[in-house]
C-alpha cells in the first residue's frame, strides 16, 4: 500500500560541493565531532527506532501520530507550492484517505518512512577538513570585507603574533581555562543568548579561537538557503530546524536527535529562546526541549552505567552593534511581542548589509563580547574546577543521586521534567549575571528614560512617535552617563551584571561619543542625533531596543528623580523577550 502512496524521499537543498581537500587523518586527541561521520548512519538508525517504537507503542497513538502529521504537512506543503510539496503532498494526502483502511503493520510502516525522511533531512555533517578550512579563511575574508586594502595582506600566511580584524573585534571572557578542562571528561552543552543570525558564526569562531571543541548546533532551514553559508554548515555539524513543520513526531526527532548526540558525548549547543530576540530583552522564557533532552540524556547515560558528566555553559554574546536590530524590534513592535519565527527578509539575508555592518565596526575592540559563564550540572548545581557538583554550602554531592530510586538509576519522564523547569530558572538567572553591557546600551538607555520621563502616562506606542522631541544637553548626558556607569559597576562588584571592559575605565564623555559613533550611518534611521551641546534622541524605536538589555537593572540603576521612569522600562519585561 506504501508503494501506491508515493514514498516518501529526502528533500533538501543542494549545498556547495566539497573542493578538493587533503584526506583526513584521524588522531587521538581530535575532539568527538571529528569522528562524527563515521557513526552518522547508526545515530540516524538509533533516532527511526527510537521514535516510531515511542509512538507505535499503542493503537491510539500511532494512530493519532499519523493523523496529526498528516493533517499538519498538507497545511504546510499546500501553502509552499515548491519542489517539496510536489515530492510529499500526495502521500500525505493519500495517507489522510486511507489511514482508517490501513492495517497496524502498514501504519507501523508509514510512520517509519516519516520519520525517516525527518531524521535524514535533520542530521547533520562534520568534515573535519572543512572545518580547518573554516578557521582559516572565514577570518580573513569577513576581514578583507572591512578592510578590502588589507585583503591580499589577509590571504598570504599568517606571520606569528599577528591579528585579524576580526579577532580584534571579538572578546572572549569567563571561565574558558575551566571548560578545557571539563571538555575532556564530559560533555559540554552551551546555550546562549541570541540577538542575532551571526550568533552562531560568532560563537563557533571564539570556541576556536578560545581553544575548544566545536559542538554541533541546531540551526534554521531558511539559513541553508544560502549556498555558501550552507556549505559551511552542512559540514560543520549543523542540524536542520524545520519550523514551518508543525506536525508533533518532528519535534520528537528533533529531541531525540539532540538526546542520542549528548548520550555519545558530542559537545553540543542550541539557543533556549528558541529565536533571536527581537526586542533585545535578555532571554527569561525558555524553550526548554532540547534542554530537557539533555537531562534526559543523563539520566539514560546512568541508566546504562555511562558515568561521563554533562555540563550547561550559559553564554552571552553581547553586541555593541547589532546586524539586525532594526528589522527586529519593529517586528516585535508589530507583533506585539509575539514574533515569528522568520523574516524572510531581514539585514542578515542582505549582502550589502552585512558590508555596512562590517565596514561600520572597524576599529571598534571589543564590538562584541563572547562571555563563557561557569557551568552547572542538569540540575542547575554549580560546579568545582574538576566538574564535581557542588551544594550551595559548597559541599560536594552525587550528581548521579539524582536519577536514582531506592539506589539503582531509572529513567522517569517527569521527573526529568520537573529537573528541567528547575534547570531553566538556573539559566534566567546566569544570563543576567553573565550579560556585559556596552556603551550603545548605556548611553540608549539614559536617553530613553529621559524621554519616558517626558511622556509619563503615554502607552509604548504613543511614546515612539516622539521622534526628535526630547534633548539633553551634553554635559547632562555625560553625567548621568557616568552616574548610571558607577551604579552598574557596584552590581558587577556585587556579581549581578557585567560592564564591557572598554567603558569600565572611560570618561562618560567617551562613552557617549563611541555610542554616537557606532550608530551614526549604520541603521536606515540615527537612533541620537549629535546637535553639539545637544544630543537628541532621534528614533526612540531603537533607543528602545539597544536600552531593553537594561531593563532587568533599570530600577537598581535609578536616581530617586527617575525612578518612576524605571519602573515603566522595568515593566517591560513582561511583555517578553522574543
Amino acid at each position: 500500500m506504501l508503494e501506491k502512496l508515493n514514498p516518501l524521499r529526502v528533500y533538501s537543498e543542494r549545498p556547495l560541493r566539497l573542493p578538493r581537500l587533503r584526506p583526513f587523518v584521524p588522531r587521538p586527541t581530535d575532539p568527538p565531532v571529528y569522528y562524527f561521520n563515521a557513526e552518522r548512519d547508526d545515530i540516524v538508525r538509533d533516532v527511526i527506532a527510537r521514535v516510531v517504537d515511542q509512538h507505535a507503542a499503542d493503537r491510539p497513538r500511532l494512530e493519532l501520530a499519523l493523523n496529526d502529521a498528516a493533517y499538519h504537512e498538507i497545511r504546510r506543503l499546500s501553502r509552499q507550492g515548491d519542489i517539496e510539496a510536489k515530492e510529499h503532498l500526495g502521500f500525505f494526502k493519500g495517507l489522510a484517505r486511507r489511514l482508517a483502511r490501513m492495517s497496524e503493520a502498514d501504519k507501523r510502516e508509514a510512520l517509519r518512512h516519516i520519520v525517516t525522511r525527518y531524521a535524514e533531512d535533520v542530521a547533520g555533517n562534520f568534515d573535519p577538513r572543512v572545518y580547518d578550512l573554516s578557521r582559516h579563511v572565514m577570518p580573513r575574508l569577513i576581514t578583507g570585507v572591512m578592510r578590502p586594502s588589507r585583503l591580499p595582506v589577509e590571504l598570504l600566511p599568517s606571520s606569528p603574533g599577528s591579528t585579524r580584524a576580526v579577532d580584534e573585534l571579538l572578546r572572549i571572557e569567563g571561565a574558558v581555562e575551566k571548560l578545557r578542562r571539563l571538555e575532556k571528561t564530559g560533555t559540554l552543552v552551551y546555550v546562549p543568548t541570541h540577538s542575532s543570525n551571526l550568533d552562531s558564526i560568532v560563537l563557533g569562531h571564539a570556541l576556536e579561537q578560545a581553544g575548544l571543541s566545536p559542538a554541533i548546533y541546531g540551526a534554521g532551514k531558511n539559513l541553508f538557503t544560502n549556498p555558501i553559508i550552507s556549505f559551511f554548515m552542512h559540514n560543520l555539524g549543523a542540524y536542520r530546524v524545520d519550523r514551518r513543520i508543525a506536525a508533533r513526531v518532528y519535534k520528537d526527532v528533533l529531541k531525540t536527535y539532540s538526546q542520542v548526540m549528548l548520550e555519545r558525548g558530542y559537545h553540543s549547543l542550541f539557543f533556549p529562546g528558541g529565536t533571536r530576540s527581537r526586542s533585545n530583552l535578555l532571554e527569561h522564557r525558555l524553550k526548554l526541549g532540547l534542554a530537557g533532552s539533555a537531562v534526559q540524556a543523563f539520566s539514560h547515560n546512568r541508566v546504562r552505567g555511562v558515568d561521563r558528566n554533562l555540563y550547561f555553559v550559559p553564554v552571552t554574546i553581547n553586541y555593541e552593534l547589532v546586524l539586525e536590530g532594526e528589522t527586529l524590534i519593529e517586528d516585535w513592535l508589530k507583533s506585539e511581542g509575539k514574533a515569528r519565527y522568520i523574516i524572510e527578509d531581514d539585514e542578515f539575508s542582505r549582502l550589502d548589509r552585512w558590508v555596512a555592518f562590517f565596514r561600520k565596526i572597524v576599529g571598534l575592540a571589543g564590538a562584541c563580547v563572547i562571555r563563557f559563564g561557569d557551568p552547572v550540572d542538569p540540575f542547575g548545581n554549580p560546579v568545582d574546577d574538576e566538574g564535581c557538583s557542588l551544594a550551595p554550602g559548597g559541599r560536594p554531592i552525587d550528581v548521579g543521586s539524582y536519577v536514582k530510586r531506592q539506589g539503582q538509576a531509572v529513567e522517569d519522564a517527569q521527573r526529568d521534567a520537573a529537573y528541567t523547569r528547575d534547570l531553566g530558572e538556573v539559566l534566567v538567572r546566569r544570563y543576567r549575571e553573565e550579560t556585559v553591557l556596552m556603551a550603545t546600551s548605556l548611553v540608549a538607555h539614559v536617553l530613553y528614560r529621559r524621554l519616558v520621563r517626558e511622556t509619563m502616562g503615554f502607552d509604548l506606542f504613543h511614546r515612539l512617535r516622539h521622534r526628535g522631541e526630547v534633548s539633553l544637553a551634553r554635559e547632562r548626558l555625560h553625567a548621568e552617563v557616568g552616574a548610571l556607569r558607577d551604579r552598574l559597576r557596584g552590581l558587577e562588584d556585587a556579581g549581578k551584571v557585567r560592564v564591557n571592559h572598554d567603558i569600565r575605565e572611560r570618561s562618560p564623555a567617551d562613552i557617549v561619543d563611541r555610542a554616537l559613533t557606532v550608530w551614526n550611518g549604520y541603521h536606515r534611521r540615527t537612533a541620537a542625533r549629535d546637535e553639539g551641546s545637544d544630543v537628541t534622541a532621534e528614533d526612540p524605536t531603537l533607543l528602545l531596543y539597544y536600552q531593553n538589555r537594561l531593563v532587568p537593572f533599570a530600577e537598581r540603576v535609578a536616581g530617586q528623580e527617575d525612578l518612576a521612569a524605571a519602573r515603566e522600562i522595568a515593566a517591560l519585561e513582561i511583555r517578553g523577550a522574543t
